[in-house]
């Protein structure tokens, strides 16, 4: 079984071995973090302890050049996690229809299990996907809707999954329904009471994000599911931004179909997701790519794309260890301790807004900032060219601004530089073009 003690000490090798770091003393490296993992202080204490981040930001092969503030699109892999889907794909070219297919191939079933055990699933329901998008689209389109027949979600959820329903709604005439939400909002019932609002009698299927991808709202999943089941209502839950990036299990949500991406929070290999479908929910949803009639009930039914790489779900492995390492909830407490500094900071300014509640439980490394009267796209556009930062523009109907999203290997210098730019735009106003 993995651990902490045998995943620093596999980071401090790998990361090493791998990439030769001139500047990294591989055990000053391995000490560092095994006094991490032994630490016994509280998330939030360890949060502020840079020497021990220090260590943490060194496992990853980053650019220091440029300011990612934009992991929550996808997010850089540990050099241990780059290591390991190099390992598998140099062994998969040695003879892939062998290699590949017999010998890597059934490796997935002890990733599958890891996955499962960490989720608190059973392994028989989980699928291993390429993004979220995949799981939630397979669970979009995997239930039969009759013509008339609604589904419901808000207006903030994302983009690509409100386009798959707006085409059943062309294909199939079934009807989207979407219900607006506040932003940010610090009341759990107020948001199940709009769920239940806006359900009627032609509602058949409901999506909700577990964190809305464009403010960073934790949305209260388990009140929502427990009373859409009580009419008989699936609900889907997009797990997108909420695994790995702060604490919880499933039995914290009671759902039966959750969807998520291991390439933004987990920082596993670019192009890795997972699926979440109740055991005797199987049966009952369709999968996207055709399956045989004796996989009905089989969760590996939805795995059924063709040729795919196994290297890049074997590496899940590694990215689950090293999360596991550091820790979920201090992770989450290092996520949120990086947000404030900045947002603090900036919600003092006049024209400064947070789209975002730094309140506990409401939402975590993600948040949205507005500065007013400066349109988010060149604002974006004025951070990278000016300060090489990246964030993300958001310009949605009902609010506007930019994403920000820091990582563990985030320092504060970085936030700093982001704070610093913003405060600077915000006294003296974009450049005029």
């Amino acid at each position: 079984m993995y651990n902490r003690r045998s995943f620093l000490g596999a980071i401090g090798r790998s990361a090493c071995a791998a990439f030769a770091l001139p500047t990294l003393q591989p055990q000053r490296f391995t000490r560092a973090l095994e006094a991490f993992a032994a630490d016994v202080r509280t998330p939030e204490e360890i949060a502020q302890d840079e020497s021990l981040w220090f260590e943490v930001q060194q496992a990853f092969t980053v650019d220091r050049s440029l300011v990612n503030l934009n992991n929550g699109g996808v997010s850089p892999a540990p050099a241990i996690v780059q290591a390991a889907m190099k390992r598998h794909l140099d062994y998969s070219n040695n003879a892939p229809v062998y290699t590949m297919w017999q010998i890597l191939e059934p490796e997935r079933e002890g990733v599958r299990q890891r996955l499962a055990r960490a989720f608190g699933s059973e392994a028989g329901e989980i699928a291993l996907t390429r993004n979220a998008s995949e799981s939630l689209q397979t669970c979009q389109f995997g239930f039969d809707l009759q013509p008339g027949d609604e589904v419901l979600t808000t207006t903030q959820d994302y983009p690509r999954m409100i386009t798959t329903f707006q085409q059943r709604e062309r294909r199939e005439r079934i009807k989207l329904k979407q219900f607006s939400l506040p932003v940010p909002c610090e009341d759990n019932d107020e948001i199940v009471a709009r769920f239940e609002k806006n359900i009627t009698f032609k509602t058949r299927l409901i999506l909700m994000s577990h964190m809305i991808n464009i403010t960073g709202q934790i949305l209260p999943v388990k009140q929502v599911v427990q009373m859409a089941r009580a009419k008989g209502i699936p609900v889907i839950v997009d797990g997108a931004h909420a695994f790995a990036h702060f604490d919880f299990s499933l039995a914290d949500l009671e759902c039966d179909y959750y969807a998520t991406s291991l390439h933004k929070w987990l920082f596993a290999p670019h192009g890795t997701g997972m699926l979440f479908v109740r055991q005797e929910k199987i049966k009952g949803l369709w999968p996207m790519m055709a399956a045989p009639e004796k996989m009905d009930s089989d969760i590996r039914k939805f795995e059924e794309i063709g040729t795919h790489p196994a290297a890049n779900y074997l590496a899940i492995a590694e990215a689950l260890t090293f999360h596991q390492g550091i820790g979920a909830k201090r992770k989450e407490a290092r996520l949120i301790y990086l947000r404030d500094r900045w947002a603090m900071r900036l919600a003092q300014l006049e024209r400064i807004h947070l789209h975002t509640s730094l309140q506990p439980g409401f939402a975590c490394g993600l948040a949205t900032v507005q500065l007013k009267d400066a349109d988010p796209f060149e604002l974006t556009h004025y951070l990278w060219d000016k300060h090489r930062i990246i964030v993300t523009p958001i310009k949605h109907p009902e609010f506007e601004g930019i994403r920000v999203t820091p990582s563990v290997y985030t320092t504060l210098e970085e936030i700093d530089r982001f704070a610093d730019a913003m405060e600077e735009v915000s006294k003296s106003g974009l450049p005029k073009t």
